[in-house]
């Protein structure tokens, strides 16, 4: 055996044993790696708790109630109804309180970010909108049925300044703000603020490149907005309104505490199969009701991931 061949198996063994402590040390990060997941996981559990109670519970209890009769029987009556006339007149009216002040919302709100983009981030001016927006957007029940009746109520503070100043009597035609129309004011209350908040990250996405870019090959202001701003803000917009839409559909709170007199909408007729004993000659429809939003949310909340989705390719 020549002195070559004998010092390759030491160099081989030589050679292996740093890749070995590699290994050995790579193995060791693992450890504490895993470690900290396994606590990151933990940390999750109330969470997750917390979801399955108040949110996964709920949401099975409320809407497997309408696949049943108060006996425990299994039937399809209750999930039929919603094809009944008043049920869907209130599905029609939630999706038109809905639509209508998710438009105007979007749009006042999207001229309220573009007014705002103009300023610097830290200037008072924008610090005050964006914390009034963060508040505004969550304002909403007891507290904010209470505002519009103290001032637009039968005697309400500016109800009564109009009459006796001006002559003008808001309430002619009839106690309109604790009907279906009386909602439309107070639900814009908290839409607005809600798309300042979703839709200003967009619109500070527009990079300064573009514009400039714009001005280079000849373009003005207008043809930036025409041909790259309103093109690529357009997801960003039509994914903050679907929010707004769902936003609106789902809330109850504020048209329970001002619309106290019939069912107007969905919530509200939840409300009134829940504390009779029979709607429509049904029991148990207040879970396909329930069924009813949560396909119709869900929807919505579908068509919002992929419209967000793409407008995240503009944000990156």
């Amino acid at each position: 055996m020549t002195a070559d061949t004998a010092a390759a198996p030491a160099a081989s063994r030589a050679g292996s044993e740093p890749r070995a402590s590699a290994r050995d040390g790579s193995s060791g990060r693992r450890g504490p790696a895993r470690l900290r997941a396994g606590l990151a996981a933990v940390g999750l559990v109330p969470f997750a708790a917390y979801l399955l109670l108040f949110l996964v519970l709920p949401t099975v209890l409320a809407v497997g109630t309408g696949f049943f009769t108060r006996n425990g029987a299994f039937t399809w009556s209750n999930v039929s109804a919603l094809w009944d006339p008043t049920v869907m007149l209130t599905f029609a009216n939630s999706a038109g309180l809905s639509l209508l002040t998710a438009a105007i919302g979007a749009v006042v709100g999207a001229f309220v970010c573009y007014a705002l983009l103009g300023l610097r981030p830290d200037s008072g001016v924008r610090t005050v909108v964006d914390a009034a927006s963060g508040v505004l957007a969550q304002t909403g029940g007891v507290m904010l049925a209470f505002m519009f009746i103290a001032t637009l109520g039968l005697r309400g503070v500016l109800t009564e300044l109009l009459k006796s100043t001006f002559g003008i009597d808001l309430f002619a035609e009839g106690p309109w703000i604790y009907e279906l129309p009386g909602l439309i004011l107070p639900y814009l209350y908290f839409q607005i603020p809600l798309m300042v908040i979703t839709f200003m990250p967009a619109l500070e996405a527009l990079k300064p490149q573009w514009a400039e870019a714009n001005l280079t090959l000849g373009g003005t202001r207008a043809s930036f907005w025409l041909r790259i701003g309103i093109p690529v803000l357009a997801p960003a917009f039509l994914a903050s309104f679907l929010l707004l839409f769902a936003n609106a559909f789902s809330s109850y709170a504020t048209a329970a505490a001002l619309a106290s007199q019939g069912s107007q909408i969905v919530p509200l007729q939840i409300r009134a199969a829940l504390t009779s004993e029979t709607v429509l000659g049904r029991e148990n429809l207040a879970g396909a009701l329930a069924l009813g939003m949560i396909v119709v949310v869900g929807i919505v909340m579908w068509l919002y991931s992929l419209v967000q989705r793409r407008a995240a390719r503009w944000q990156a």
